[in-house]
């Protein structure tokens, strides 16, 4: 995925996001697939580096599409 779209300060607030996420479910026990499957991605991306988990969360967070308003 190439970032150059996504903006800087969205991406930093998302690997912020992730790795506290990553961070809690790591200090419960969980492995990176019980964190890619809390965010609702295939855990068949899971490896066990967590931080490619940490950016493929981050990737999702971003994204995801925002709702305007009207």
């Amino acid at each position: 995925m190439s970032f150059n779209h996504i903006n800087p300060l969205q991406w930093h607030q998302a690997l912020g996001v992730a790795r506290a996420s990553c961070a809690r479910i790591f200090r419960d026990g969980g492995a990176p697939a019980d964190a890619l499957r809390a965010f609702g991605l295939a855990a068949d991306q899971a490896t066990e580096d967590w931080s490619r988990t940490v950016e493929a969360i981050a990737e999702s967070l971003c994204a995801a599409s925002m709702k305007r308003a009207a």
